[in-house]
C-alpha cells in the first residue's frame, strides 16, 4: 500500500525496485497505488507478470494545494479499502507492506489483517507525520490546528500499534520512534532503509562528460555541485536561495538545481532577478536525463529545513552514492544523514541555518579528494542500500513465523 504513483513496476524507484525483488524471489505481489484525479483514469488493475497493480482513483494528493491534499489524504483510507474489497476480495496475503506517508491507513490494515489473521504487517516508516508538519508550522499542538494534530497523531499511534514490525530509514529514526512512542516494543523497530536495485555505475569519458555539460550550459573547467528533487517546504528553499546567493559568482565551482514543487516559483524568481554566473536552475528533467546529468557532475547536495526535530533521511542520497558522488548534507541537527556520511568518508555535514558554514563546507569539499570520497559512498551504498538488504530484513520475519 503506497501513495507513490506506481503504474509500471519496471520503472526504477525505492518502492518498485523493492517490489521487483519480491517478484524475483518467487512471491506473488499485489500493489495498491493512487490514480490521482489529474490523470483522469478510473480505478482498475494492471497485470505485470507476477505483480498486479491496483490503481485507485483519488483526489490529487501530491504537488497540489494544502486543502485538496488534506481532504485527499483523509479520504484515502476509505477509497483504498473500497477498492481492495472490490478488486482483491478473494486474495489471501502473507505480508501486508505499507509506507508512510500517509499515516491514515489503520482501517485498511485492520480490514486486511482481519481477513488474513496470520499475515505479518510491516510498516516502512519514510515520514514521521504529524510532527514534521508541526516543525514547519503547518500544524500546531494547541488551538484549532491542534485538533487536526491530535487526529493525525491518534492515527499515527494506531498505525504503529497494529504494525508487527516498523522499518526505519536510519538509526536516528529508530531512536526517535522508540523515545516518542514508549508503548512500542524495541524488538519491533529496526532499520530498513531506502534502497535501490544494484546496477553497475555508468562511467563517463571526459569527452562524454563534457558533451553532457555543454548540453546544459555547465562549465567544463570546474567542479559542479548538483541538487535534484523536490523543492518544497521540507527542503528549506529560502535558506537554499541564501546559500546560492552567497556562491552565485564564484569562479572555482558551479551549482545546478533541478526539481519541482511548491517552492520552485520562489527559486525561479530569485534566479531570474539578476546574473548568477555560477548557478543553473532547471524545473524538470525526465528521470533518465536527470541520471545522466548527475553522472556528469561531481558532488551531490541535500538540503533540509533547520526546524525539523525529526530525523529525515531523503531518498535523493541514493542516486548520488550509486553514481560515486560524495555529498554535502545541509540539514537540521537531528537528522543523521550527514553524520553517517562523515563517519564513512563520503561526505560532509553543515547546519542549514548558517550561510558561512555552508560556504566553508564547499571550500572543504573543493580541497578534498572528491573521487576517493565518491568511491567510499559507492561502497557504503553496496553494503547498506541495495534492495537485497531491505528484502532480507523484511522477509526474515516471515521465515521465522514459518518456523
Amino acid at each position: 500500500l503506497t501513495i507513490a504513483h506506481i503504474s509500471d513496476l519496471s520503472v526504477r524507484g525505492i518502492y518498485s525496485d523493492l517490489l521487483r525483488k519480491f517478484v524475483e524471489e518467487g512471491h506473488r505481489v499485489y500493489i495498491v497505488s493512487p490514480r490521482e484525479r489529474r490523470y483522469g483514469v478510473s480505478s482498475g488493475i494492471i497485470e505485470q507478470g507476477e505483480a498486479s497493480i491496483l490503481g485507485v482513483r483519488t483526489l490529487n494528493i501530491q504537488k497540489t494545494n494544502i486543502i485538496e491534499k488534506g481532504i485527499g489524504t483523509i479520504l484515502l483510507e476509505y477509497q483504498f479499502k473500497s477498492a481492495i474489497k472490490k478488486f482483491l476480495s478473494s486474495i489471501p496475503f502473507d505480508l501486508i507492506l505499507y509506507s508512510t506517508p500517509p499515516i491514515t491507513f489503520p482501517k485498511v490494515i485492520r480490514y486486511l489483517k482481519g481477513r488474513n489473521p496470520n499475515a505479518v504487517t510491516y510498516l516502512l516508516l519514510k515520514d514521521i507525520f504529524p510532527q514534521n508538519a508541526v516543525d514547519l508550522g503547518m500544524l500546531r499542538t494547541t488551538g484549532l490546528k491542534g485538533v487536526l494534530y491530535r487526529f493525525f497523531r491518534n492515527k499515527e499511534k494506531k498505525l504503529y500499534a497494529m504494525s508487527d514490525f516498523i522499518g526505519c530509514m536510519s538509526p536516528a529514526n529508530v531512536q526517535y520512534v522508540l523515545s516518542h512512542n514508549p508503548e512500542v516494543a524495541k524488538d519491533r523497530v529496526e532499520v530498513a532503509p531506502n534502497s535501490y536495485q544494484f546496477r553497475e555505475p555508468v562511467l563517463l569519458s571526459i569527452e562524454q562528460r563534457n558533451s553532457i555539460r555543454l548540453q546544459y550550459g555547465l562549465p567544463l573547467d570546474r567542479p559542479v555541485f548538483i541538487y535534484g528533487g523536490n523543492l518544497g517546504k521540507p527542503q528549506g528553499i529560502p535558506f537554499l536561495i541564501d546559500c546560492l546567493e552567497a556562491i552565485a559568482n564564484r569562479e572555482d565551482c558551479h551549482f545546478v538545481v533541478i526539481g519541482s514543487g511548491t517552492e520552485f516559483p520562489r527559486l525561479k524568481n530569485w534566479f531570474e532577478s539578476g546574473e548568477k554566473d555560477s548557478v543553473s536552475v532547471f524545473e524538470f528533467l525526465p528521470k533518465d536525463d536527470y541520471d545522466t546529468l548527475v553522472r556528469s557532475c561531481d558532488v551531490g547536495l541535500i538540503f533540509l529545513d533547520y526546524r525539523f526535530s525529526i530525523p529525515n533521511y531523503p531518498s535523493r542520497l541514493l542516486p548520488y552514492l550509486m553514481e560515486k558522488k560524495p555529498i554535502i548534507a545541509v540539514t537540521d541537527i537531528h537528522t543523521d544523514i550527514g553524520r553517517i556520511a562523515e563517519k564513512n568518508g563520503y561526505g560532509y555535514w553543515c547546519p542549514s541555518n548558517s550561510i558561512d558554514a555552508f560556504t566553508q563546507t564547499v571550500d572543504r569539499m573543493l580541497s578534498s579528494d572528491i573521487s576517493s570520497m565518491g568511491e567510499a559512498g559507492y561502497r557504503f551504498f553496496m553494503g547498506n542500500y541495495t534492495v537485497e538488504q531491505t528484502y532480507s530484513t523484511i522477509i526474515q520475519h516471515l521465515k521465522r513465523k514459518d518456523v
